[in-house]
């Protein structure tokens, strides 16, 4: 599959993208763990976090075959090359950096920037990005993406990521959404892996209901 259809596959299989931010290698099995049992199918640690990339290598190790699994925060192309060598397949920034963009594309490895309007969406699928983060979400509404979808090329993927609510999910998908990046309404710093698998099955049932 290309790296477009891989992560369409994923975001089919569950349309929500587990945002670990502040994520320690100690715990990554743990959470990843309740996040799978719950349903979730592609999950970022961004390299802001304490030692990001053991994270991703524990996380790839044992969830690889299972989800799919990337680094978000990835602003130069040295971290797109360290984070394909430790194991992850997905490339999240929230900027749009068309160097970045190439980097992750020559490397077989699936490119999310984050965009705000219209002209850094375009540049970045010209660029060869495999799916557009609009980020961030809490700053823009549903009808601002309906607004970005009447323009850009139907078969782009959007992904609003930034404040997501549970009581949010149906409107942005309704939107156009084809996914939603959750931070830390579902994962934060100290919150116990069981905690998080009930945040995360919640927000699993509320976007199954909201494509049914």
């Amino acid at each position: 599959m290309t790296p477009t259809e891989r992560l369409r596959a994923r975001l089919h299989q569950c349309s929500l993208i587990a945002i670990l931010r502040g994520l320690t290698p100690g715990e990554a099995e743990a959470i990843g763990a309740a996040l799978v049992e719950a349903g979730v199918r592609i999950i970022e640690v961004p390299l802001n976090s304490p030692e990001p990339l053991a994270s991703i290598e524990r996380l790839a190790a044992r969830f690889g075959d299972e989800a799919l699994i990337g680094a978000g925060t990835v602003l130069d192309v040295e971290a797109v090359r360290a984070v394909r060598d430790a194991g992850g397949r997905l490339i999240v920034s929230p900027n749009t950096d068309t160097a970045v963009i190439a980097a992750a594309e020559q490397a077989g490895l699936i490119s999310c920037p984050g965009f705000f309007t219209p002209s850094e969406a375009i540049t970045a699928l010209r660029a060869g990005a495999h799916a557009l983060k609009l980020f961030p979400a809490e700053a823009a509404s549903p009808a601002v993406l309906k607004a970005h979808r009447a323009v850009l090329p139907a078969a782009a993927l959007v992904i609003p990521t930034g404040g997501v609510t549970l009581e949010m999910v149906q409107p942005w998908l309704d939107a156009g959404g084809d996914g939603l990046g959750l931070g830390s309404g579902l994962y934060r710093p100290g919150r116990s892996a069981s905690d998080v698998g009930e945040r995360a099955a919640a927000f699993v049932a509320a976007a199954r209901a909201a494509r049914h």
